[in-house]
């Protein structure tokens, strides 16, 4: 990671990134993670599953992002504005990290039963 973000070309920075963070052990890292990409200017917001959860908490990428976290397809407050619609029409670019397995099946035959693969 300290080698990908060494060398984060400035043209890159300045942007938008919705950081979709599924259940991994190394999931923790996400956290240095946003805030390389913040030092750099990237603007990130956090989507988490539940089984993410396990591994790191909401409250911690809260603390490191600086915006709330969506955890949940079904948050009220999201649904209101079609949550999943917006981060889409926000974001320059998704990244998964750490992708699974179980989150790389489901992109690839289309699953979309939570946040994240919606």
């Amino acid at each position: 990671m300290t080698k990908l973000m060494t060398n984060l070309p400035t043209a890159r920075a300045n942007k938008k990134i919705v950081l979709g963070i599924s259940g991994g052990i190394a999931a923790y890292k996400c956290a240095e993670l946003v805030r390389r990409l913040k030092d750099h200017g990237c603007d990130v917001k956090v989507v988490m599953t539940e089984s993410a959860k396990h591994f790191i908490t909401p409250l911690t990428m809260q603390a490191v992002s600086g915006e709330i976290v969506s955890d949940s397809l079904l948050d009220p407050s999201a649904e209101a504005a079609m949550g999943h619609i917006e981060f889409a029409k926000w974001a320059d670019l998704i990244l998964v990290a750490p992708a699974t397995s179980n989150i790389i099946a489901k992109m690839a035959a289309g699953i979309a039963d939570d946040l994240l693969t919606t």
